[in-house]
C-alpha cells in the first residue's frame, strides 16, 4: 500500500517523473530489497534498469546526455528510491556528489571527459573524504597530495567510500600544501580507484577503504585544474551542501515507507476484538508520525528551492539534515513499536528500516555537527 505524499506542490514534469520512480519502486526495488539487504548483494540488476530511466544522469545538463532537472526535483526523486530501499539511494547519491563537483567547479575538459559516461552509468563516481579516526574535522585530514612534473603523488587512507568498490571515478580531497595556514587553503580535489568493511545496515552498496600509496594521478585530473589547486576543501564544502539536501529526502523517503508499513499494519492487526489502529494509543503514534514526515518533507524541499534559486542555503540544508535524519530514525521507531515483536522479525519489513536508519544521522556530518553549523550560521545572519 502506498500512500501519496501529502504534499502534492509539483510541476507536471514533476509529476511525472516521480510517478514513475515510484512505479518503479513498488514494481522492481520493493520486492527484492530484503533478499538483497540480508545476503548483502548488490543489485546489479535493479541498477540496469536505474541506468535505463537515466536515473544517474538526473541532474547531468542535456548538452552532456542528462536530464538537466533541478535538485528539487532530484530530492523528490530521492526520496522515492529511499522508500523502497536505502541502499539503492545510497548509489545514486555519492554519483550525483561527483556530477554536482564537475559540473559547477570542472574544467571543459573534464566535464567532456567524464559527464557523458556518468549520465547514462557507465561509470560512477564516488566521494572521497572521510578517513580512520577524523570524524567531521575534515581540516584534519591526513592524506597528502605532492606534486612531481606533470603528476600528484598521492599517499593516505580514506574510509567509508560509498560505491568506492564498482566506481568509475573517485574525488577524493588531499592536503596539497600542509603548512597552509588556515589549513582549509592547503587542500585540493583530485579525480582518481579500489575492499569491503562489513557495517551493521546500508546492506547492498559497498563502502569501502581506500589506500593511496603513491598513487600517481595526472594534473589535468585536478579537479578545476590550475585553479583548483587550494580550492578543495571550499569544493568539497559546497558540494555537501547539497549532499545534505539529498540525506533529508533519503531520511523523508524511509520514514515515508515506515509509515505506510505502520498504516497498514495497524488495521490488520487485532487485539481487544478490533484493530489496533482503533486504540487511542496507536492513532496518537500515527498522527505524530504522519506529521513529522510532512515537515521533514516541507523542510527538505525549501531547501532544494533556494539551491535551485541561487540562494544561501547552507541553513536551510543543515536544518533539512537535522530534522529529517532524526525523524526518520524516530517515525522508523514508532512503526517498529506499532508492529510489537514481529517489527523484530526478518519476515517483515520494518526490521530492515530499523537498521538502516541510523545511517542517516552520521551522513554528510552527524546531528551534532549539523546543530553547530544551524548555530553558527544563524548567528552569523542575525549578528547584532
Amino acid at each position: 500500500m502506498a500512500v501519496a505524499a501529502p504534499y502534492a506542490e509539483k510541476t507536471d514534469e514533476q509529476q511525472a517523473i516521480t510517478e514513475m520512480v515510484r512505479q518503479f519502486v513498488d514494481g522492481e526495488v520493493i520486492p527484492i530489497a530484503e533478499e538483497y539487504d540480508h545476503e548483502d548483494k548488490f543489485p546489479e540488476g535493479v541498477v540496469e534498469q536505474m541506468k535505463e530511466l537515466g536515473l544517474f544522469g538526473v541532474m547531468i545538463p542535456e548538452e552532456y546526455g542528462g536530464m538537466g532537472l533541478d535538485l528539487t526535483t532530484y530530492a523528490m526523486i530521492v526520496e522515492e528510491l529511499s522508500r523502497g530501499w536505502i541502499s539503492i539511494s545510497g548509489i545514486v547519491n555519492t554519483h550525483f556528489i561527483g556530477s554536482y563537483l564537475l559540473m559547477k567547479f570542472g574544467t571543459d575538459d573534464q566535464k567532456d571527459r567524464f559527464l557523458p559516461r556518468m549520465a547514462t552509468g557507465e561509470i560512477r563516481a564516488a566521494f572521497s573524504l572521510s578517513e580512520p579516526g577524523l570524524g567531521s574535522d575534515v581540516q584534519a585530514i591526513s592524506t597528502r597530495a605532492k606534486q612531481d612534473g606533470d603528476d600528484w603523488v598521492i599517499n593516505g587512507t580514506k574510509m567509508w567510500v560509498t560505491n568506492g568498490l564498482l566506481s568509475g571515478v573517485v574525488f577524493l580531497l588531499a592536503k596539497s600544501d600542509p603548512d597552509a595556514d588556515p589549513p582549509y587553503k592547503g587542500m585540493t580535489c583530485f579525480i582518481t580507484i579500489p575492499p569491503k568493511i562489513k557495517k551493521m545496515g546500508y546492506k547492498g552498496v559497498e563502502s569501502t577503504e581506500l589506500v593511496y600509496e603513491d598513487y600517481r594521478c595526472p594534473a589535468q585530473n585536478v579537479l578545476g585544474g590550475s585553479e583548483g589547486v587550494g580550492n578543495g576543501f571550499r569544493y568539497m564544502m559546497d558540494a555537501l551542501e547539497v549532499g545534505r539536501v539529498n540525506v533529508a529526502a533519503r531520511g523523508v523517503g524511509i520514514a515515508q515507507r515506515a509509515l505506510e508499513l505502520a498504516l497498514r499494519y495497524s488495521q490488520e492487526r487485532r487485539t481487544f476484538g478490533k484493530p489496533i489502529a482503533q486504540h487511542q494509543a496507536i492513532q496518537f503514534k500515527l498522527a505524530d508520525m504522519a506529521t513529522k514526515v510532512d515537515a521533514a518533507r516541507l523542510l527538505t524541499l525549501r531547501a532544494a528551492r533556494l539551491k535551485d534559486a541561487g540562494q544561501r542555503s547552507d541553513l536551510e540544508a543543515g536544518m533539512a539534515k537535522l530534522f529529517a535524519s532524526e525523524i526518520g530514525k524516530e517515525v522508523v521507531e514508532d512503526a517498529f513499536r506499532i508492529h510489537g515483536g514481529y517489527g523484530y522479525s526478518k519476515e517483515y519489513e520494518i526490521e530492515r528500516l530499523y537498521r538502516d536508519a541510523p545511517l542517516l544521522l552520521i551522513g554528510e556530518g552527524t546531528s551534532e555537527i549539523q546543530r553547530m553549523v544551524i548555530g553558527k550560521k544563524l548567528l552569523e545572519r542575525h549578528r547584532v
